[in-house]
């Protein structure tokens, strides 16, 4: 590059400057939108994380408040069934 050639350069910098200006503009609005989706990704995850909690503090409510009688009338049912299963059985066939 010779030294002459930087004169011819000068009239080109306001372009330059110009599409510095606009890049910087469109990287920084990208940048927001990019945001902008993150935070929603991150609220639709908190939400579904919230729905999860919620599902599971209902089924531990239920095992844990009605976990005891649950198993007590599964126990009722299989005790039933041994009674029914000898009331049927013919007498020599114990």
């Amino acid at each position: 590059m010779n030294p002459d050639s930087i004169f011819v350069l000068i009239p080109l910098a306001p372009f330059l400057l110009g599409g510095l200006a606009i890049w910087t503009r469109h990287s920084g609005k990208l940048a927001e939108i990019r945001a902008a989706a993150t935070a929603e990704k991150a609220a639709q995850y908190a939400a579904q994380n919230q729905a999860l909690e919620t599902r599971v503090r209902v089924l531990e409510r239920i095992v844990t408040d009605k976990g005891y009688d649950v198993a007590v009338q599964i126990e009722a049912l299989r005790d039933t069934r041994r009674i029914d299963d000898g009331a049927h059985r013919p007498a020599g066939h114990a």
